[in-house]
């Protein structure tokens, strides 16, 4: 390997704890979308932006009530999560969900599904600690009060390591600034 190869590789590389020892397997859709009850993920202020610029394009994809309440009061709330704003719920659902993440969908459609979620969606179940550091989140490990089933490791014999490969390969780019858009704070 080159040195500018290497450097490149170092740029990338990012610690997961838990990728040899957790499980998870997104079963998606049969689960219902359950991570998106109440889900409330903070937004960057990048992220914040490109939804905020491009809800002519959400808007009629979603349920009616999640439409009123975006266009009665925005799509964020004032409730605070890491010092960053949240997404808002509309009966009980993050106001994006509709059969699925319409953020995702209206992405996917113009070529790049990831492009309009917020970066702790795209890689959920990964979390991150600190820059560069990541754990893959599970039934009350590091504290997780969040007891979805896909979290729980007797539900699935599958390695985080080998059901995440994408997620993984996601938050390394976001680590090494090709997410820069996002404007992560750090």
């Amino acid at each position: 390997m080159s040195p500018k190869q290497t450097s490149q590789r170092a740029q990338r590389d990012i610690e997961i704890e838990g990728l040899d020892s957790a499980r998870f397997d997104c079963v998606y859709p049969s689960c219902g979308g359950i991570c998106c009850v109440n889900g409330r993920p903070p937004l960057e202020e990048g992220e914040a932006e490109r939804i905020e610029q491009n809800l002519a394009k959400f808007l009629p994809h979603l349920r009616p009530e999640a439409r009123e309440r975006i266009e009665s009061a925005g799509h964020l709330t004032k409730r605070k999560k890491e010092g960053l704003p949240a997404l808002a719920v509309s009966k009980g659902w993050c106001v994006f969900f509709n059969d699925g993440c319409v953020l995702h969908k209206v992405g996917a459609e113009e070529g790049e599904k990831w492009k309009y979620k917020p970066w702790r969606c795209v890689a959920f179940p990964l979390e991150r600690t600190e820059p560069r550091k990541w754990f893959v989140r599970q039934w009350k490990l590091n504290g997780e009060a969040w007891d979805l089933f896909c979290l729980n490791p007797k539900e699935s014999p599958k390695l985080a390591r080998e059901t995440l490969k994408e997620e993984i390969e996601f938050a390394k780019d976001l680590e090494s600034g090709q997410e820069s858009w996002r404007k992560l704070k750090t």
